[in-house]
């Protein structure tokens, strides 16, 4: 099972905090993707367009990263601002 845990405005579009999907021992971001969409295809299609970070474990990754049974992913939105 992969958690996925939603944050700021993509909090907002699912509808709730996390998701949970079961898809097999290792697959893709990009076929995450397609799993998220199922359900907020929005955010689906923001993960393949790259408008939105993805990180695994808590490391930043691109579109082919793999992710294994247990993994944590976290989807960020983008953002702005803080100081210098």
């Amino acid at each position: 099972m992969i958690k996925v845990k939603y944050f700021a405005s993509l909090k907002t579009m699912a509808g709730k905090e996390e998701d949970r999907f079961d898809l097999g021992r290792e697959t893709t971001v990009l076929k995450l993707s397609e799993a998220i969409g199922k359900t907020s295809p929005a955010i689906g299609e923001m993960v393949r367009e790259k408008k939105v970070m993805v990180s695994v474990n808590q490391d930043v990754v691109l579109p082919d990263a793999v992710i294994h049974d247990g993994d944590e992913v976290a989807l960020l939105p983008p953002f702005s601002g803080g100081a210098i």
